[in-house]
């Protein structure tokens, strides 16, 4: 059994100076994107779920409210920003269960090279495939709530740099949660305070636009918050990832 195990987690011994281009710390990340999207790919279903998820609470939220122009208008900032947050955090909670399944966690605890630039590539990976399809969905689902043209453009670009704040910051919970299986609630309890910034000046940078006023400081703030993250999280992934490792 364990022989099994770790032929089938050899995943991460692709990623060994002798099979990659280069043994650089540059050509053993670009290897490990590769790995990831093919592997996130084959995943179907936790790539459309999430997005299914954000259309839906959009879709419903005026049959449940009311479907007049002046009582979906003012709150269709806070409604996408709260879908979209909701979607992130939902397509977070598997993101590294499937390799402490199958051992590739332990691979990538153990193969000479830094964690945190391999658990990066994973959480870029996820962005790109779960995340920008919601940016790109977002103006349709802003039509069915009112929200005026001139804030499309300022909601595409606020969900751009907040939903890396949110899979980055996230990714440390789920990082931490991944040995306790259905570990959903518990993720959402642990990462839910720190999304409150980004869903604040997100929701703010959108109610500037509407009503006219500079966006600018909003962005720039959404922007650095993802800078932070972007520097922070592959750390303290990393520290998570040993932690539910030992402790599994």
């Amino acid at each position: 059994m364990n022989q099994a195990k770790h032929h089938k987690a050899a995943a991460f011994c692709r990623l060994t100076p002798k099979q990659v281009n280069s043994p650089s710390l540059a050509g053993v990340f670009v290897a490990a994107l590769k790995r990831e999207w093919q592997l996130q790919v084959r995943r179907k279903g936790d790539l459309i779920n999430p997005l299914v998820f954000f259309a839906l609470v959009v879709v419903l939220f005026p049959l449940g409210v009311s479907p007049t122009a002046e009582i979906l208008a003012p709150v269709a900032p806070g409604v996408l920003w709260v879908a979209a947050l909701l979607a992130v955090l939902m397509s977070l909670d598997a993101l590294f269960r499937p390799d402490l399944q199958d051992g590739s966690l332990e691979q990538l605890l153990v193969c000479g090279y830094p964690v945190a630039p391999l658990s990066l590539a994973k959480v870029l990976v996820h962005w790109v495939l779960s995340c920008l399809p919601l940016v790109l969905l977002a103006p349709l689902l802003g039509i069915m709530l009112y929200l005026p043209w001139q804030a499309q453009g300022v909601l595409m670009l606020s969900l751009l740099l907040g939903s890396l704040a949110l899979s980055l910051v996230g990714a440390i919970g789920a990082a931490l949660t991944t040995g306790l299986g259905k570990s959903g609630v518990l993720m959402t309890l642990v990462v839910l305070p720190f999304y409150m910034p980004v869903l604040i000046f997100g929701t703010g940078a959108m109610q500037a636009a509407v009503n006219g006023q500079p966006v600018l400081a909003h962005l720039a703030l959404l922007a650095a918050l993802a800078l932070a993250a972007l520097a922070l999280s592959p750390w303290a992934i990393a520290a998570a990832l040993r932690i539910a490792v030992s402790g599994e």
